[in-house]
């Protein structure tokens, strides 16, 4: 008889959405040296281009071992992709995707 998966926490989810994103841009010149926290913007405090973006949603469906999380609802409103996302945001989207 197997357990339950718990469900995560927003707080575990953006804790581990953090490191894969610390992970991610070790090796990146950027802007600043402030660790990555929810507020942290993906494109203006990241640097991030789209190619990043579909490494994230790689590295977050390997993480989190789920697919079909539909990341076009986070990454697209009114049929155009969003200009910036914050990793609180994702969090927030991640939660619920997980919850499904």
């Amino acid at each position: 008889m197997s357990e339950a998966t718990p469900k995560l926490t927003r707080e575990q989810i953006e804790a581990d959405l953090c490191t894969i994103l610390t992970d991610m841009t070790t090796d990146w010149d950027l802007p600043s040296d402030a660790p990555i926290t929810g507020e942290t913007r993906l494109m203006a405090d990241l640097a991030f281009e789209s190619i990043d973006v579909v490494q994230l949603v790689v590295a977050v469906d390997a993480h989190f071992k789920k697919r079909q999380m539909h990341f076009e609802h986070l990454l697209m409103v009114d049929g155009r992709y969003v200009q910036e996302l914050q990793v609180k945001q994702i969090s927030e989207f991640l939660e619920g995707a997980l919850a499904a």
